[in-house]
C-alpha cells in the first residue's frame, strides 16, 4: 500500500511503498477513498501528544470501502462504504468503558496517532469502531464529519441549551457545527484570529448573526462559547464574553496553558469544560442530526502525497473549510 509516514517528530512525512495489512479476528481492511486533515495532525506531527512514538501514519478522518473482513465480524460487506473515527479501539474492561463513559477509557487506541491512520491507501480498523455511511453524499465531503463533526457535535451537547453560542477558531469544526446550531435555531456568533477578514465572511454566509476577531467582545453575552483554536488565552477571552451561568467548552484534544485570570470572570457560577474523543453513540447520533440538517461541508481536495502541503495549509490558515486526501 502507499502511506505518508512520520518518521520523525517535527519532520515532514514521507511517501512510502509498504505491505498491505491484513484484518485481524474483529477488523476491517478499509480501501481509503478520502481522508480529512484535521489539526490533531498537527498535534501528532508536531510531537505534541504524550507518547507519539515514530513511525505513525496520520489520518483519522477516514472514508473508504471494505476490502477485507476478518474472522468474527458480522455486519459488513465486501464494497461496503464506511468511516472510521479517531477513537479506533478501547478496553470495554474499565470503570469508564462499563459507565458509558468509553470516550475515557483507559487503555485506548486512536486511529492515526497510536495505530496507523488514513493517510494511506489502505487501513485497518477494529470493526466495533466503523460507522456504515450508506451511499448518499460525496466521499471527499463526508471525510470531516469524521472528526470535526463528531467532536464538533459533542462539543454542541456540552454546551447545553444555550441560545447564544460563540465559537472561537472558525475551521473545519465550526464549520459544521455552525450549519447544525443554526438548523437548531441558536444564534451563532463567529470569533476568527483578529484581522481574518475571509473567515469571518465565511462565518456570515453560514448564518452567523455576528462575526469579529477573538480580540472582541460580542454585541450580547453569550450563554455558551465553544473553543476549537487551540490557544490557552482564548479561555479567559471566552469567560468574558459570558452571562452569568454560562459555560466555556474547550474542545480540542491538545491546547497551550491557560494564562492566569481574575477569579472575578469566573465567578457567577461560570464553568470551564473539555471535551475528550467521542463515543460510538456520538457517531450514531450525529450522522442522523447531519441528514436532517442537510450539512454541506467546504472542502480542498489534495492528492495523498501533498499531505505535507495540505499540513502546512492548515497550519497557516490558507483555506476556509476542511482539506481531504485522497488517494
Amino acid at each position: 500500500m502507499r502511506a505518508m509516514v512520520l518518521e520523525a517528530l517535527g519532520q515532514p512525512l514521507v511517501p512510502r511503498e509498504l505491505p498491505d495489512p491484513q484484518p485481524g479476528p474483529g477488523e476491517l481492511r478499509v480501501r481509503v477513498a478520502a481522508c480529512g486533515v484535521c489539526r490533531t495532525d498537527l498535534h501528532v506531527v508536531d510531537g505534541e501528544l504524550p507518547a507519539v512514538t515514530p513511525p505513525v501514519i496520520p489520518g483519522h478522518e477516514i472514508v473508504g470501502r471494505v476490502d477485507a473482513i476478518g474472522p468474527g465480524v458480522e455486519g459488513f460487506v465486501l464494497g461496503q462504504r464506511v468511516g472510521v473515527p479517531w477513537l479506533g479501539h478501547t478496553c470495554g474492561q474499565c470503570w469508564y468503558c462499563r459507565h458509558a463513559a468509553e470516550n475515557l477509557c483507559d487503555a485506548p487506541q486512536f486511529t492515526g496517532y497510536t495505530r496507523p491512520g488514513g493517510y494511506a491507501s489502505l487501513v485497518v480498523a477494529d470493526a466495533r469502531f466503523a460507522f456504515a455511511l450508506g451511499e448518499d453524499g460525496d466521499d471527499v465531503a463526508l471525510a470531516p464529519l469524521l472528526c470535526a463533526g463528531l467532536i464538533g457535535w459533542r462539543s454542541l451537547v456540552k454546551a447545553g441549551d444555550a441560545q447564544r453560542l460563540g465559537l472561537y477558531g472558525f475551521g473545519a469544526a465550526a464549520h459544521i457545527v455552525m450549519q447544525v446550531a443554526r438548523w437548531q435555531g441558536r444564534e451563532v456568533y463567529a470569533f476568527s484570529r483578529p484581522g481574518d477578514v475571509a473567515a469571518q465572511d465565511f462565518a456570515r454566509s453560514l448564518g452567523a448573526v455576528w462575526a469579529g476577531g477573538s480580540d472582541q467582545l460580542p454585541p450580547e453575552p453569550l450563554d455558551a462559547a465553544i473553543l476549537y483554536a487551540p490557544a490557552g488565552e482564548l479561555v479567559p477571552a471566552a469567560l468574558r464574553a459570558l452571562r452569568k451561568g454560562g459555560r466555556v467548552v474547550c474542545a480540542g484534544i491538545h491546547m497551550s496553558d491557560i494564562p492566569g485570570f481574575p477569579y472575578d470572570i469566573l465567578w457567577g457560577e461560570r464553568e470551564v469544560v473539555s471535551v475528550a474523543n467521542l463515543t460510538r453513540q456520538d457517531g450514531l447520533d450525529f450522522f442522523a442530526v447531519a441528514a436532517q440538517a442537510g450539512i454541506r461541508t467546504e472542502t480542498h481536495r489534495y492528492a495523498l502525497e501533498d499531505a505535507n502541503r495540505a499540513l502546512d495549509d492548515l497550519r497557516h490558515g490558507r483555506f476556509q473549510g476542511a482539506a481531504v486526501l485522497v488517494p
